[in-house]
């Protein structure tokens, strides 16, 4: 079985090269890679988190830089960080309870209870806070003197305490790490399933004799309108062609052969077509914690279309999707440029982009932008695999997957470099 780091570079190389389509396999292979350098990293015995924290952020920030439009990748590397953070604080506070109820249960006389300290309700009411919040869970534990941690018990039993309390880390250590793998696998498992999660919802949102605008392909937007279909939903479907790719010829294949109604346009026949339309059902890339959305290109055309003639823009996505920063911070690279070949052939158009010429620069650029971003006002409603949501309270859905801590993780080159 070949060993983490080879596993770590060989995924980085397939991200390098883009050779991984699409944003639910890019999740679900960077949540197995970072599963797989979880159960391989060795934690000590005191500040256990702190090292699964520190392993998953070095191999995270490698991810990240390996291919930054993909922002999946540092959703789910978030993710697992979010989840280290929570599985810790659960045994802390676990732990925590345990000695105030062993505190408070002992049958001993006034005197000794007074001697022995006992853990205040404010004090377990601050472990069990969200994580989202300062102060940290290191922080609080530091703040926890060493006499609460520890009962005080005679000299005569210091030895069975010692052993007793090297079990319980060593314990605690291994359970730490597998109460964390088994939320990794049930990431994973979301990440597998969301497209069903997500089509079960369908038949609450698209009605009889509806008329569906979609752009481009997305397996999303295949599944929710046949899942419709199957609830015995009777309605057309406008599929936008999404050039200079084309996927929409591609969806609109599949939705046929599945039994929908489906009608071919061009892209440039949208703001013609739309009035005839009840609602655009669109897939996304990435969804800000602003309720922006990077989307395939056109699709900001769409939502200009849908806004003037008051039609609702919807938008699946995945929680894979939700990405906690904004589009204006700097870890964000909101689009690529893909290859010119997909727009004209260079047979044809050679003595336009001739570099030999002697004129200098060539006198025609070709510019192919993969991604559009559709402001939060021009959306209507987000589905995602935990129900609908307004744009305005995705920021809070996002902030249940993510903690404070960990939206900055890549380091800045220094000034030397």
């Amino acid at each position: 079985m070949p060993g983490t780091q080879t596993l770590v570079n060989d995924f980085i190389s397939k991200l390098k090269k883009r050779k991984i389509e699409g944003s639910q396999a890019t999740a679900k292979q960077t949540a197995e890679l970072l599963r797989s350098v979880i159960s391989q990293t060795r934690v000590p015995y005191t500040n256990q988190a702190a090292a699964l924290i520190q392993s998953v952020k070095a191999v995270g920030e490698r991810l990240i830089a390996a291919n930054p439009v993909e922002l999946a990748v540092g959703n789910v590397v978030r993710r697992i960080l979010h989840i280290i953070r929570e599985e810790d604080l659960s045994l802390t506070t676990a732990a925590m309870a345990g000695l105030n109820l062993s505190a408070v249960s002992d049958d001993e006389d006034d005197a000794d209870r007074d001697n022995q300290p006992v853990l205040s309700a404010a004090a377990i009411a601050a472990a069990s806070r969200s994580t989202l919040r300062p102060p940290s869970l290191q922080t609080l534990l530091e703040d926890v003197p060493d006499s609460a941690a520890v009962p005080h018990t005679s000299s005569s039993g210091g030895d069975s305490e010692g052993k007793s309390k090297s079990a319980d880390k060593s314990s605690r250590s291994r359970k730490l790490k597998h109460d964390v793998i088994e939320a990794v696998n049930e990431l994973i498992q979301d990440i597998s399933t969301c497209h069903e999660q997500i089509a079960e919802q369908a038949v609450e949102h698209i009605h009889q004799n509806e008329v569906i605008l979609t752009l481009g392909s997305s397996r999303t937007v295949l599944e929710f309108l046949c899942a419709a279909k199957e609830k015995k939903r009777s309605f057309r479907v406008f599929v936008s062609e999404g050039a200079p790719r084309y996927q929409g010829h591609l969806l609109a294949k599949e939705l046929v052969t599945r039994g929908l109604q489906t009608t071919l346009i061009t892209d440039s026949a949208v703001f013609a077509m739309i009035s005839r339309v009840n609602m655009v059902i669109v897939g996304a890339h990435a969804v800000m914690a602003n309720g922006g959305v990077i989307a395939p290109v056109g699709l900001n055309m769409v939502a200009l279309a849908a806004q003037k003639h008051a039609v609702p823009f919807v938008v699946l996505a995945g929680s894979h999707k939700l990405c906690p920063l904004y589009p204006h911070h700097p870890e964000v690279l909101l689009n690529e440029l893909r290859s010119p070949s997909e727009l004209l052939d260079f047979g044809e158009f050679s003595d336009c982009l001739d570099f030999g010429s002697g004129i200098g620069a060539p006198l025609l650029h070709v510019v192919n932008p993969r991604f559009d971003y559709v402001p939060p006002k021009l959306v209507s409603l987000f589905i995602t695999d935990a129900g609908g949501h307004n744009p305005s309270y995705m920021y809070r859905l996002i902030g249940d997957y993510y903690s404070a801590d960990d939206l900055v993780l890549q380091r800045r080159a220094t000034s030397g470099n």
